[in-house]
């Protein structure tokens, strides 16, 4: 099973106001492909997680046509990458009913030692997936621009944020952006997306937050007493006019 494929239906609630895929469900579809995949290829929990080990994202990126919109019918493909030392590239594509893209992406995946938080090296525990080589890839993710000018503000990191890592999910970096981005710029159609995941951030802790938004594209990053936490680029489609 050296390619995974599952066929979904979007629901209600993976939907925003636009009725599109919202783009921290995006994020988590692709998520639960990647632990799904890597179970079946025999690197699941029983190797990981039941061994203090636990596996997170440093780099992501999205090319997106068009989000899968309420009631469509989908498939979305997942495949890993060669190996690079530390790092599990791993790509992923979500088509239509029609076999169109509608996203395609990429991320760099790590794994971690709970206890020390710190990268491990997988060879040291058994842990090797295979990658192949589709002729789909896109180009692996690479860290977004962080914002130049732009708002600043706090973000404390509530419980429902948490995940079973014990750190605020990646996935949910989209929401915060989201929440604070203008208006008008959520009603665009998203072109492409960046992240970056540098530093982990746990319930109770207070981030400083800088955003930038220009009418195309929105950038979003957090630190701790000047240590970069994360850092978000979206880009839209077109543009609005104030």
């Amino acid at each position: 099973m050296s390619i995974y494929r599952i066929d979904y239906t979007i629901l209600s609630s993976d939907t925003d106001a636009n009725r599109r895929l919202r783009l921290s469900r995006l994020f988590t579809m692709l998520q639960e492909a990647s632990i799904a995949h890597t179970t079946a290829l025999g690197m699941g929990r029983e190797m990981t997680l039941d061994r203090g080990l636990l596996w997170i994202v440093t780099l992501q990126q999205a090319r997106i046509q068009r989000l899968p919109e309420y009631d469509e019918q989908i498939r979305l493909v997942s495949w890993p990458g060669r190996m690079m030392h530390l790092l599990f590239p791993r790509y992923y594509r979500i088509e239509d009913k029609k076999g169109n893209a509608l996203v395609e992406a990429s991320a760099l995946w790590a794994l971690m030692d709970q206890k020390t938080r710190r990268i491990v090296f997988p060879e040291l525990y058994g842990v090797k997936i295979r990658g192949v080589h589709t002729g789909k890839e896109i180009p692996l993710p690479v860290a977004p621009k962080p914002p130049q000018n732009g708002e600043t503000g706090n973000f404390t990191v509530p419980c429902s944020f948490v995940d079973l890592n014990g750190h605020m999910n990646n996935t949910r970096y989209f929401d915060l952006a989201e929440d604070r981005m203008p208006k008008a710029l959520r009603s665009l159609p998203l072109a492409a997306v960046q992240a970056e995941y540098a530093k982990e951030a746990t319930e109770g802790e207070t981030i400083l937050l800088k955003s930038e938004a220009a009418p195309d594209a929105y950038l979003l990053s957090g630190e701790q007493n000047g240590a970069k936490l994360f850092r978000l680029s979206l880009t839209f489609q077109g543009g609005y006019h104030e």
